[in-house]
């Protein structure tokens, strides 16, 4: 099976302006992830979408090829991640006459190493999934410690159970979904409005590999752990 990597990066972020140009310990942030992707022997094609002239010539000058510009009606902040992967796999095939399956490299985890993808490919590999998705150990529950505000401000469990639980190990178990990788069937993408309609598995990633930035403390945070640890380089 032949995988090809898909890099979404669109210009004009609000939460971290430039983010995935943002430098991030010597490289560009989006740099993270080509690199990283042009050191997995699994990985025939490294794809960039995006609708900035500045991140296609960044994401060129690292290796990545960026052979469509990705139209403003998917560059938004509401834009849905799905829908852009969608219209990627449309330009995509218009070259290709091989099979192969989509690798997705979310630019803003930049923490995650080659045992994460090759983890990825390895469960897909097994068969039987349209999409593998990676996750971590979440650090809250809905059954015990997540509550939501009803109109008049009064807090309830998000999940209310007949038999109050009251501790982690009496819950059933729970995971936070990650933007480390997502590894899916092109004929799913194809005919599918979202992820949860297919058959799903996960990979679970330790949480410090699987940091996503969104705000600059998320940056500062990312920039901390690369700069003192050798476990986070390529």
């Amino acid at each position: 099976m032949r995988y090809i990597a898909l890099i979404c990066a669109r210009g004009n972020s609000k939460g971290v302006p430039n983010k995935n140009i943002k430098i991030l310990n010597g490289k560009p942030l989006i740099a993270w992830s080509i690199l990283l992707a042009k050191n997995n022997n699994h990985i025939s094609r490294i794809v960039v979408s995006t609708d900035s002239e500045e991140i296609s010539k960044i994401s060129e000058k690292y290796g990545a090829e960026v052979p469509f510009k990705r139209p403003k009606s998917l560059s938004g902040d509401s834009s849905p991640e799905w829908l852009v992967w969608k219209h990627a796999l449309r330009q995509i095939k218009k070259e290709e006459n091989d099979e192969f399956s989509l690798l997705v490299l979310p630019p803003t985890s930049p923490l995650r190493n080659q045992e994460d993808i090759d983890r990825c490919i390895k469960e897909y590999s097994r068969g039987g999934a349209d999409i593998v998705i990676t996750v971590s150990e979440a650090s809250r529950s809905p059954f015990f410690n997540m509550v939501r505000k009803d109109k008049k401000g009064y807090c309830s469990l998000v999940i209310k159970q007949k038999d109050h639980i009251s501790r982690r190990q009496d819950s059933p178990e729970i995971f936070d979904m990650t933007t480390v990788a997502y590894l899916v069937n092109p004929s799913f993408l194809e005919s599918e409005d979202n992820m949860f309609k297919g058959k799903m598995r996960s990979v679970t990633i330790p949480r410090e590999r699987a940091l996503d930035i969104d705000t600059i403390f998320d940056f500062n945070l990312a920039e901390l752990l690369k700069s003192n640890s050798s476990k986070f380089e390529l």
